[in-house]
């Protein structure tokens, strides 16, 4: 299995994914979210994305910057797991120009299979809810058989 894989599975359910984070004590934290993959916009290696304002989920991951994203469809199912980098408002990223954020907020968007009508107004969104794309780098990719 490769992010090609984890792409395809994830696009055959509207790219709903489930999260999972640690939290300070040690257990798990999941959510579901919509994520992609993407050229990291820094290094332009492949990755997981998704934009989140979650504040457990943010504050669980700049203590323990790394996630497990599994995505599914009907049965089958494919998991990335890997370090993570944020990039927002209130997660500069070295390399990065903020000025980029909202081209790479509208870019995390679309991976994850979201159009918009009006991208000044999600630029506005994006902004004024303190979005941040979150990047998993892969480190291990597995998935069930096909």
């Amino acid at each position: 299995m490769d992010l090609s894989g984890f792409e395809r599975i994830g696009a055959a359910d509207h790219h709903l994914a489930v999260v999972t984070t640690t939290r300070r004590d040690g257990t798990a934290q999941a959510s579901v979210v919509n994520a992609g993959v993407l050229a990291h916009p820094v290094t332009g290696g492949a990755v997981v994305a998704f934009v989140t304002n979650g504040p457990t989920k943010l504050a669980n991951l700049r203590r323990r910057p790394w996630a497990t994203v599994v995505a599914r469809s009907g049965w089958q199912w494919a998991a990335v797991e890997g370090p993570c980098d944020l990039i927002g408002p209130d997660d500069p990223f070295r390399g990065f120009a903020e000025s980029d954020l909202p081209g790479l907020l509208r870019s995390v968007f679309g991976a994850a299979g979201g159009t918009h009508g009006d991208w000044d107004e999600f630029d506005r969104v994006m902004q004024e809810e303190r979005r941040a794309a979150v990047l998993v780098r892969p480190d291990r990719i597995y998935a069930n058989r096909e």
